[in-house]
C-alpha cells in the first residue's frame, strides 16, 4: 500500500534509522506524515459500517495515536513491514476509543449475545444452518422483529471479522479473526500449533455457512465490495446485504467460542 509520494524508500529507511538511534523528533513526525494514509485509509473503511454520528474525522484521529503508537514500538530488524503492523495497530486503537465511549445500546448488545447463543443452539441440535423463522420461534419474536434486530445490530457493529480474540494457550497475544486466515507462522511451536488449530476451526466454520452468507464474506472481506456492491451482484437490497453479513459475523463467533471454549464437565 503506497504511503505517501513525498517519501521514499530511501528517505523513510534514513527517517527509520535517525529516530531509532538517537530518537530524533524531526524524524518520528517524518515517519508520521509519511504513514498518515494508513490512518485515513482504515477510518475511511471502518466508518462505512458505522451509524451516521460517528464522524470518520474522530476515527482518523483515534487512528493517529494508534500510528503514533505503532512507530514508537515497531523494530525495523525484524522482518517485518511496518504497514502490515501499523494497520493492526491502528484499527486496534480506533476500537479501543469506540468502545471506550460506549456508543452501542445496551439493548442490542444484548440482542447480539441472545442471537448468537440461538444460532448456536439451534446449530448443534438441527446439525446444519438455523432457518430465519426457526432462529425467531427460538428467540420467541416474529420474523420481521428479527430481521429488525439484525439490521440493529449490523448498524452498532464496530468491526466484525476484525474484531480482536485472544489465542488460547498463549499470555496475551492477541490476532484478529480475518488475520487467522492468511499463511502466517511464529517461531514458537505451541503458538504456531494454536494458530493453526484456530485457521481449521474459522475455515471450517465459513464452509459451513450457507451458500448466501459465505458469498457476502468473500465479496465483502476478501473482494473489498461495499455492502450496496455486493447486493448488486446478489440481486438485493443493501439492507438485505447488512443481515446477511450480520447473520454470518453472528454464526462465526458462536462457532468458534463453541469450539475453543473449555466444555462443562
Amino acid at each position: 500500500m503506497p504511503v505517501g509520494e513525498r517519501s521514499t524508500a530511501h528517505d523513510l529507511s534514513y527517517c527509520w534509522s535517525r529516530y531509532k538511534q538517537s530518537g530524533d523528533d524531526q524524524a518520528r513526525n517524518e515517519l508520521i506524515l509519511a504513514y498518515s494514509p494508513l490512518v485515513k485509509y482504515v477510518a475511511g473503511r471502518m466508518s462505512s459500517g458505522l451509524p451516521a454520528h460517528v464522524e470518520e474525522a474522530d476515527l482518523v484521529s483515534y487512528g493517529l495515536l494508534g500510528l503514533i503508537g505503532a512507530i514508537e514500538r515497531f523494530d525495523p530488524g525484524r522482518n517485518i513491514k511496518f504497514e502490515t503492523y501499523a494497520l493492526s495497530r491502528i484499527k486496534g486503537a480506533i476500537i479501543d476509543e469506540l468502545r471506550a465511549l460506549d456508543w452501542v445500546p445496551r439493548s442490542v448488545r444484548n440482542w447480539a449475545r441472545q442471537v448468537e447463543r440461538s444460532v448456536t443452539r439451534l446449530e448443534n441440535r438441527l446439525g446444519r444452518a438455523p432457518h430465519d423463522e426457526e432462529i425467531a420461534a427460538d428467540l420467541g419474536v416474529s420474523t420481521t422483529e428479527l430481521q429488525d434486530v439484525l439490521v440493529q445490530i449490523s448498524n452498532a457493529s464496530i468491526v466484525a471479522l476484525d474484531e480482536f480474540w485472544c489465542l488460547s494457550g498463549t499470555e496475551g497475544d492477541k490476532i484478529t479473526l480475518l488475520d487467522t486466515l492468511e499463511d502466517g507462522s511464529a517461531p514458537d511451536p505451541s503458538k504456531a500449533f494454536d494458530l493453526q488449530s484456530l485457521k481449521e476451526h474459522l475455515a471450517d466454520a465459513i464452509r459451513r455457512l450457507p451458500e448466501r452468507e459465505k458469498i457476502v464474506i468473500g465479496l465483502y472481506y476478501y473482494e473489498g465490495l461495499t455492502l450496496k456492491e455486493i447486493g448488486e451482484v446478489l440481486g438485493v437490497t443493501e439492507s438485505r446485504v447488512s443481515q446477511l453479513h450480520t447473520k454470518a459475523i453472528l454464526r462465526l463467533k458462536g462457532r468458534i467460542k463453541d469450539q475453543l471454549e473449555p466444555k462443562a464437565l
